[in-house]
């Protein structure tokens, strides 16, 4: 069952013809990530859908403002201003309006290779809290350039653009605190992860226990460890480790020094162990680094 008003004062939507998803899913660049249907819906009273026969394409809605619902595996959600939810591909779902302060929505239909990648985890509403250095406005901006790419045409470069915009989009949704990094330009922000590393790399000719590394940041070991291996998918002691080696590849490529002089400089006393962890890092030898130098 579909049903919902006949239009929302101000909407837009596309849809892209068959023909041109079926170029995007056989295309090698597109079919990684492509668009089939894209619109916006401001306070868009009444709007009701209900798919009891699933569709092929994952379901992106963005709540601006106002609020919603949905419906999925026998779970309702309720949805409000910055929220943003992605329903799976190949399953019944439905959603709408509050019926008293209805939502307006940016949506998006899309399929790909990686499409699953993507809407892993955001089955559940994903919440943007607005914050000092939140980028929405630079995020509608990239929706608007979507919309009006496509709306110009199907050629295959306003498609691959569209896709890579696409690509980018969800990325500043699904990596949303790097994607606010960038605008901070503040590379010693408070985050705890962030002052680590950045206390890793202030220290790195130093040869930090994990216990020094928590107390810098006023956690427990413990505490600090798992806040850290969810963030990066590392333990600390294994980042910092890996960040010495990025240090002595930059040693290796811009500088003379020796092995033995490297080693001091990240604070490995013994080169043997050094030349161990280099080759775990990086898959070769210091010697067979610095022979293989980038131009």
């Amino acid at each position: 069952m579909i049903k919902r008003k006949d239009g929302f004062n101000g909407e837009r939507a596309l849809v892209l013809p068959a023909s041109i998803v079926k170029e995007l899913e056989a295309d090698v660049v597109a079919s990684i990530l492509y668009i089939t249907d894209i619109g916006y819906y401001p306070k868009a009273w009444h709007h009701f859908r209900e798919r009891t026969e699933p569709i092929d394409q994952y379901v992106f809605i963005y709540c601006m403002e106002g609020e919603g619902w949905y419906r999925l595996r026998d779970h309702e959600y309720k949805i409000t201003s910055n929220q943003y939810f992605i329903l799976p591909a190949g399953e019944p779902h439905a959603y709408g309006a509050n019926t008293e302060n209805p939502w307006t929505i940016y949506w998006i239909h899309f399929k790909g290779k990686l499409a699953s990648e993507f809407a892993r985890q955001a089955a559940s509403p994903i919440e943007i809290k607005p914050g000092i250095h939140s980028r929405i406005s630079n995020r509608i901006d990239l929706f608007e350039e979507i919309f009006h790419t496509l709306e110009m045409g199907y050629s295959r470069e306003n498609l691959l653009y569209a896709c890579s915009i696409f690509y980018h989009y969800l990325g500043t949704l699904r990596y949303l605190q790097q994607y606010r990094d960038v605008a901070s330009g503040d590379k010693e922000k408070t985050d705890i992860i962030t002052a680590a590393i950045h206390f890793m790399k202030e220290n790195i000719e130093k040869k930090l226990s994990l216990g020094e590394i928590a107390q810098h940041i006023g956690y427990s070991p413990s505490h600090f460890s798992v806040l850290f291996n969810q963030r990066t998918g590392y333990p600390p002691l294994t980042y910092f480790n890996q960040l010495k080696i990025q240090k002595a590849c930059q040693l290796l490529d811009f500088t003379d020094m020796k092995i033995n002089q490297i080693c001091y400089k990240i604070g490995i006393g013994d080169s043997y162990y050094f030349s161990r962890l280099f080759h775990k890092v990086m898959g070769m030898s210091p010697m067979k680094y610095k022979k293989m130098k980038k131009g």
